[in-house]
């Protein structure tokens, strides 16, 4: 694996795999890497002849008093796993590669970016099409594998790719969770033991509108107002938001349907966590 820090460098070398008619898969993260990660790479290298993986912790997606100063960075470690997973790059930029003095340019995938996790973190995903854009113009990859658990993330970066008619397709990655259930984050690592044990109220609520959906229930007024009261048996739970929406548009579901999608956030303690399922009849 060889390691790039500049994006001159990074152009450089895209066009040298291209002028070889290599195929790219591109995977972008924000590091402290686990094997929801790692299940991406090797989704990456199953469909393409080079893959790239990017760490970089874009600030312009983390609000005032968001978590990042204090976001989980290992490089040493990511890099170890990375070789090990059999990664061909790693691109490594920094604040000044990605947004030199006097940058002022953002991209906004409108009405998507507003509810849900946009609702309650508002310019969060501004900050996240600007830079995955970014990447794309840098790697320009064939194929961008970006993981379900960050759902509403995945369906905003398959619309902006839509509308900008970007040269990539979008691959979606299954949630990769714990043994337990607890989906894989690397926020986890900000929760207390007894924290620990209260997040799993996200994987439980899935299960239970699975059950319930399963039972015959379609209403989702009725689902929702199940899981709230589920949720509410956890001292250290704060819900933010649950929904069902179309798993396609996003848009709220008054009845269970095919493409329906259970969404979730709750905040354990101090840290907030996201977690989502198909509902299906």
């Amino acid at each position: 694996m060889i390691t790039i820090e500049k994006i001159r460098d990074m152009k450089r070398k895209i066009d040298e795999l291209k002028n070889a008619g290599k195929k790219i898969g591109f995977v972008p993260t924000m590091g402290y890497l686990h094997k929801g990660h790692l299940s991406l790479v090797e989704i990456s290298k199953s469909i393409s002849d080079i893959t790239i993986v990017s760490i970089y912790v874009n600030p312009k997606q983390f609000l005032p008093g968001e978590d990042f100063e204090r976001y989980p960075r290992d490089i040493k470690r990511d890099k170890d796993l990375l070789v090990e997973a059999g990664c061909d790059i790693l691109f490594l930029p920094d604040d000044n590669e990605m947004y030199p003095e006097g940058y002022l340019t953002y991209v906004s995938v409108q009405k998507l970016s507003k509810i849900l996790c946009g609702h309650s973190r508002p310019g969060h995903f501004d900050g996240v099409t600007t830079v995955v854009l970014k990447l794309f113009n840098i790697v320009k990859p064939d194929y961008a594998i970006f993981g379900e658990k960050d759902y509403q993330q995945l369906i905003i970066i398959k619309k902006m790719v839509q509308d900008l008619n970007l040269d990539v397709k979008i691959i979606p990655g299954k949630i990769i969770r714990e043994e337990d259930g607890l989906a894989m984050s690397s926020r986890n690592v900000y929760l207390s033991k007894e924290e620990r044990e209260q997040a799993l109220c996200l994987y439980k609520s899935l299960n239970l509108a699975k059950d319930l959906v399963k039972n015959g229930l379609k209403d989702t007024e009725k689902i929702i107002s199940e899981i709230n009261n589920f949720i509410k048996k956890f001292d250290k739970a704060e819900i933010d938001y649950v929904k069902i929406v179309d798993s396609e548009n996003l848009e709220e579901l008054k009845e269970i349907k095919d493409r329906a999608r259970l969404l979730l956030a709750v905040r354990i303690g101090k840290t907030r966590l996201i977690d989502n399922c198909e509902l299906s009849l």
